[in-house]
C-alpha cells in the first residue's frame, strides 16, 4: 500500500541502475490485415486476432493473459517480453530488456518469423506504418479490453483525434535505463528536446483513407489534439530543480482513467490520483492506492518521453523491418555514452522551450524541412546521427558477423543522403508507379 508522495518518488528512484545493468527494451506495433480484402482483422473468427494469439500459445508456448474468457495478450515463455493488443488490434511486441542492438534485432527477427508462421495459413498480413493508410475509424474492430472502453469514452471529451490515436496509429519505441537522478534529468531533457528530430527521421504516415493527408507524420500530428493534460513536450522538465519529485507532482495531476480490481477496470476517469492517495477517491472511499495502481496510472501518461522506472522514447512512427532496429540504435548511441550524451546535451542547451514546442508542432507537416535555432531538421539529424554512431562505436559490441551496432544506423544515413523520409518515398511511389493505388502499400511493404 502507498501511504505518501514519498513512496511514489521512491518507486521511481528504484529504477536507477549501474551502467553494467543498463538494458534496451524495444516495442513495436503493426497493423494486421486480411490479405485478400485488406480489411483490419477482427477479434473473433477463424481469421482473427484471437486465432493469432492462440497460435502463439499453442505452437510457441507463450502464456496467455486473460480478461474474463478473452485472451488479450501473451507473456513470453522466458517471462521476459510480451505480446499485447492496442485498441484496434494493432499487434505489439514488447521486447525483453536486452544488452545489445544485435540482441534486439534477433528478437525482432524471431518474432516476425513466428508471426508469419501463424498468420500465413490464416491469410493475415502485417503493415508497419505510423497510421492506417486506408480504413475509416468506424471500420476498425474494437478489442475486448476494459481499459480501452474507458479511455475511448474519456478521450472523446478531451480532443478531436484521441480515438484516431487509439485505433488507427502505430509506433515503435525504445525503453532505456538511467543511473541516477542527475543522469535521468540529463537524458530526459536531451531526448525530449531531440524527440522532434526522431519524429522526422522515422516519419512514416503520409496517408489517410486512401489518399495523401499532407503530413510527414500524421501519427505525430494526432498527439497534438488527443489530450493536452497528458501529452506533448513538458516545459517543467527544463526548469531548475527538476527531478523525480517534480515528475511525481506532474503525474499526480494527470487525470486518472481507471482503477483495476478483481479483474475489472473501474471507470474513475477525470478523478485525481492525489485524492486517491489521501483515501478520498469517490468511487473507492477510504481506500488508498497500491504500487500497481501507481504503475497503471503512469502507463496512461503520454508525453513525448515518459519516465517510469526507465525512460521511454515515444516520438517515432512504426516502420519497415530495418527501421525497427534503427530506432533503438539511434537512442542508445546518443544516451548510453557519457561523452556523446554531453555532446547531444550541448547541441540543444540553448534551444528555448517555446522553440522546442514549435519544432514539435512543425515536424509532423514539414519533416526534415522544419527549423529551430536557424537550422533545419535535416542538418540537425545528420549531426545527431554522427554523435549516435560515435556512441555505438565506443560500445564496441560486435555481432555474429563482426559488424558493430553502427550498422543499424545505415538506413537512416541513406535517408539523410537523399534528404528523403520514408513518407517521402511512399508519396513518390503513390504518385508514380502505384498510380494512386493505396493497396500497393500492403503488397510492397507488408511484413
Amino acid at each position: 500500500m502507498i501511504e505518501s508522495r514519498d513512496d511514489l518518488v521512491y518507486a521511481l528512484e528504484r529504477g536507477c541502475k549501474p551502467k553494467s545493468e543498463w538494458r534496451i527494451g524495444t516495442e513495436h506495433e503493426k497493423f494486421p490485415f486480411l490479405t485478400d480484402t485488406l480489411e483490419r482483422v477482427p477479434y473473433e473468427g477463424e481469421r482473427s486476432i484471437r486465432a493469432l494469439l492462440e497460435g502463439f500459445r499453442d505452437r510457441f508456448h507463450w502464456n496467455p493473459m486473460m480478461e474474463g474468457d478473452k485472451i488479450i495478450g501473451l507473456l513470453a515463455p522466458s517471462g521476459l517480453g510480451s505480446i499485447s493488443l492496442e485498441p484496434g488490434g494493432q499487434f505489439e511486441l514488447s521486447g525483453a530488456p536486452l544488452e545489445t542492438i544485435h540482441d534486439t534485432c534477433e528478437e525482432v527477427h524471431d518474432h516476425l518469423i513466428q508471426v508469419r508462421e501463424i498468420a500465413d495459413p490464416l491469410g493475415i498480413g502485417f503493415l508497419g506504418l505510423g497510421f492506417d493508410p486506408l480504413h475509416k475509424l468506424e471500420d476498425v474492430p474494437i478489442m475486448p479490453k476494459g481499459r480501452y472502453e474507458i479511455m475511448r469514452d474519456y478521450m472523446a471529451k478531451k480532443g478531436n483525434l484521441g480515438r484516431d490515436m487509439m485505433f488507427r496509429s502505430c509506433t515503435v519505441q525504445v525503453n532505456l535505463d538511467f543511473g541516477s537522478e542527475a543522469d535521468m534529468v540529463k537524458k530526459l531533457r536531451t531526448s525530449m528536446a531531440l524527440q522532434p528530430i526522431a519524429t522526422a527521421l522515422f516519419a512514416n504516415s503520409p496517408f489517410t483513407e486512401g489518399k495523401p493527408n499532407g503530413y510527414q507524420s500524421f501519427r505525430s500530428q494526432i498527439w497534438t489534439d488527443t489530450d493536452p493534460d497528458r501529452s506533448g513536450i513538458l516545459p517543467f522538465v527544463f526548469e531548475d530543480g527538476f527531478g523525480f519529485e517534480r515528475w511525481v507532482d506532474y503525474a499526480l495531476d494527470v487525470p486518472m482513467y481507471f482503477v483495476y480490481r478483481d479483474g475489472i477496470y473501474h471507470d474513475v476517469s477525470g478523478e485525481s490520483f492525489r485524492d486517491f492517495l489521501e483515501g478520498k477517491l469517490p468511487q473507492f472511499p477510504g481506500e488508498k492506492p497500491t504500487v500497481v495502481d501507481w504503475e497503471n496510472h503512469l502507463t496512461t501518461i503520454f508525453p513525448e518521453v515518459r519516465i517510469k522506472q526507465y525512460m521511454e522514447m515515444r516520438g517515432a512512427d512504426a516502420g519497415p523491418w530495418r527501421s525497427l532496429c534503427a530506432l533503438p540504435a539511434y537512442w542508445v548511441g546518443l544516451l548510453y555514452d557519457q561523452g556523446v550524451l554531453d555532446g547531444a546535451s550541448q547541441l540543444v542547451k540553448d534551444w528555448p522551450i517555446d522553440d522546442i514546442i514549435k519544432l514539435r508542432n512543425d515536424v509532423p507537416v514539414k519533416g526534415l524541412n522544419a527549423k529551430i535555432a536557424g537550422r533545419n531538421v535535416c542538418e540537425i539529424a545528420q549531426e545527431t546521427l554522427k554523435l549516435s554512431r560515435k556512441g555505438l562505436e565506443r560500445r564496441n559490441s560486435a555481432g555474429c558477423k563482426g559488424f558493430l551496432e553502427t550498422q543499424f544506423l545505415n538506413v537512416l544515413d541513406e535517408m539523410m543522403e537523399k534528404r528523403q523520409t520514408q513518407s517521402d518515398q511512399l508519396l513518390e511511389l503513390y504518385n508514380g508507379s502505384w498510380a494512386g493505388d493505396i493497396s500497393r502499400v500492403y503488397r510492397d511493404f507488408g511484413f
